[in-house]
């Protein structure tokens, strides 16, 4: 996957990683704690096989979120083993295992601070384990659930009425999608935002006096996800000052100033944002957005979500570098962007022949929107509407689609 994988629960100090192989490492949260990972095995009808050893491991994000999924290669099948976490119970993180396999298993866990349906057997033979390991076997097409507490207790009794994993899924899907709703032609992109906004969420954006640019973009990720904006006022001031006097004054810190922006629109200071509008006139904006993605998180997805709508002093502009490579003839939508003026933008593309139609809507205020590369006639500052784009140059005819008509 690439990225850092973390669990935990939102409003919770509990937190931990996610390792490639499925372990467990708990974050020291506090000084002089020493936390205790977890790790697994799965004695199969072959061997034991420890996950972190095996080549035959592929962990991945379900639908991007912070439910992640590992999967080791046993005979005739698959041990899948899902780890998320939910604030039932003063919050549990929940191993699921599951065995996609036709013969029964035993599946090791290197310590028994574990909450279970039933107690783990014993002995473990044939793998040297840390001290206190233990053990449960798992039938065939069978799943295993135990959960670490976060507080430390156990082990004991697996509490009923669990949410289940795919009701995990929603939860996180939920709270992204007010940040940003995106369906786009390439979902590998798509979800990697998911997994980059349940990573913020969970360990907060970057430092002020590290990185300030980031951690404006990170904050409007944050507020744009259903955090309170006023409680970050303070910080985002201080933020601009630092940003505006390092530099360098790119594109990421003229995203920086649109993300700030976004935080005194939520928070309903409109003196700051006249500030900002001052900031703004002393440094002008620079538009030098790479034309490959950056690696640092924050702006990643800054630089994914400007390239579908891009604020500007006076409106926003829809896909203003035009059509990403591979998109041409497919449908695609996207909602929630800010426009710049304070509201936000959804818009979606149909196919019409060889022609993008477009249709659009947006929240108060309203901005007015350009596409200067892919329609550079066109604009409009109504809050909704549809439109048809001339034929971008170079396309092969698509079909018509049947069933829409466009003015």
């Amino acid at each position: 996957m690439g990225d850092t994988v973390s669990t935990g629960v939102l409003g919770g100090r509990w937190r931990a990683t996610v390792t490639p192989w499925g372990g467990i490492e708990p974050w020291q949260m506090e000084p002089g704690a020493q936390p205790v990972g977890l790790d697994w095995h799965i004695a199969a009808d072959d061997r034991w096989h420890s996950p972190h050893r095996e080549a035959a491991v592929r962990q991945s994000r379900v639908e991007g979120t912070a439910v992640v999924e590992t999967r080791v290669k046993i005979p005739n099948g698959d041990a899948v083993q899902r780890v998320y976490s939910v604030p039932d119970h003063g919050g549990l993180t929940i191993i699921e295992v599951e065995n996609e396999s036709p013969l029964a298993i035993v599946v090791a866990f290197t310590h028994g601070n574990l909450l279970s349906v039933r107690p783990p057997s014993a002995p473990i033979e044939g793998i040297e384990l840390p001290a206190g390991s233990v053990a449960f076997p798992l039938g065939h097409h069978a799943t295993l659930t135990v959960a670490l507490p976060h507080d430390g207790r156990g082990p004991g009794a697996l509490p009923q009425g669990l949410p289940p994993v795919a009701g995990v899924v929603r939860g996180w899907l939920s709270m992204v999608e007010r940040a940003a709703r995106l369906l786009l032609p390439d979902p590998l992109l798509a979800e990697r935002l998911v997994s980059l906004r349940c990573e913020l969420a969970l360990g907060g954006p970057e430092h002020p006096d590290d990185d300030a640019v980031g951690f404006l973009l990170g904050v409007s990720q944050l507020v744009r996800m259903g955090e309170q904006a006023d409680p970050w006022l303070p910080d985002v001031a201080a933020a601009l000052e630092v940003a505006a006097k390092r530099g360098p004054h790119d594109w990421a810190f003229t995203a920086a100033l649109d993300a700030a922006d976004v935080v005194f629109a939520a928070a309903g200071d409109e003196r700051a944002r006249g500030d900002l509008g001052k900031m703004r006139a002393a440094v002008p904006a620079v538009d030098d957005t790479p034309a490959s993605a950056p690696d640092d998180p924050s702006r990643l997805l800054a630089w994914s979500e400007r390239r579908l709508v891009l604020p500007t002093v006076d409106g926003a502009q829809l896909l203003p570098g035009g059509l990403p490579e591979g998109w041409a003839g497919d449908h695609f939508e996207v909602y929630g962007l800010p426009n710049g003026a304070g509201g936000t933008v959804s818009f979606a593309v149909r196919w019409h022949g060889a022609r993008p139609a477009v249709l659009w809507e947006q929240t108060a205020p309203a901005a007015t929107l350009r596409s200067p590369v892919l329609a550079p006639d066109w604009a409009s500052a109504e809050v909704k509407g549809e439109t048809l784009w001339p034929e971008p140059q170079g396309l092969l005819p698509a079909p018509p689609v049947e069933g829409e008509s466009f003015s």
